[in-house]
């Protein structure tokens, strides 16, 4: 088994790097790619724990890029020589992240919620801010029950502390990865809001624009969706990804090395994506 979709603490994910990496060879992985939110952060600690644990290594990230009505995520997979276009568009993220979750706690305050930006960075253990960490306050405070209880009551699109992320346009966010030796994938294209009528005319336009790839297996997408998205992917010449978009105890449904439908990652994937060991 292989995963090329997963997230550390470094953004919003449960284990540190290193952990990850620990749980990644007890399942018996034989490769992996840590694709932190916004952040390659996590990176350093993660690539020294697989060389000690003999587990090959992706270093990557996922990219927030701007757009309406749904959500589109850009995975970079083989960051091996992050460039300065990169790392101040890393930074200019950082820096919008953290106006937006300073807007969140100005929304719970009117709500006449107590809390301050200190309350919140212990949950995140002094890295990445997410909503999953404001969720985790309002459970701590006893507002909610559960986590599906704050995003569905507060946190959720559309809900009073609701806050859109910013995100870089798509062909700056493609030009930084490349330039810093990776390859473009669009991460879990149902997520786009796209009608499936429309969805290869755009999907080609995204390869014409320098897409690599197409992350066709995501757990969150039903298996018949997968299938059509593979054909897709293949048809327009697109490598095939798949992840399990692993978080750890905030997201417990979804396991290290299994993507929708149950299905296991098997590591003959990478040998249809020779350029993600050819960027050194």
């Amino acid at each position: 088994m292989i995963d090329l979709h997963t997230h550390s603490k470094a953004s919003d994910g449960s284990l540190s790097p290193s952990a990850l990496i620990e749980q990644a060879c007890r399942r018996g992985l034989t490769a992996i790619a840590l694709t932190d939110h916004d952040t390659i952060a996590g990176i350093e600690e993660a690539e020294r724990e697989a060389e000690k644990q003999g587990l090959r290594f992706i270093p990557g990230i996922e990219i927030e890029i701007h757009w309406e009505p749904g959500e589109f995520h850009l995975l970079g997979l083989g960051i091996r020589r992050p460039s300065p276009a990169f790392l101040r568009a890393i930074s200019e993220l950082a820096g919008l992240r953290e106006a937006r979750n300073r807007e969140i706690i100005e929304r719970m305050q009117k709500a006449n919620i107590e809390v301050c930006y200190e309350d919140i960075l212990p949950l995140s253990g002094g890295h990445f801010i997410g909503r999953p960490h404001f969720a985790t306050l309002l459970i701590n405070r006893g507002i909610v029950k559960n986590r599906e209880q704050a995003f569905t009551r507060y946190l959720g699109k559309g809900r009073p502390f609701y806050v859109p992320k910013e995100g870089l346009e798509f062909r700056r966010a493609v030009d930084m990865i490349k330039d810093s030796g990776g390859i473009t994938v669009l991460a879990h294209p149902m997520s786009l809001y796209i009608a499936w009528g429309r969805l290869p005319e755009l999907v080609k336009d995204f390869r014409d624009q320098g897409l690599d790839g197409i992350e066709a297996w995501h757990p969150t997408a039903k298996v018949r969706s997968c299938k059509r998205l593979d054909v897709l992917g293949k048809s327009l010449g697109l490598c095939i990804t798949a992840g399990s978009d692993f978080h750890g105890d905030s997201r417990p449904d979804r396991k290290l090395g299994i993507t929708a439908g149950d299905r296991k990652i098997d590591e003959a994937l990478l040998e249809t994506i020779p350029k993600l060991f050819n960027t050194k």
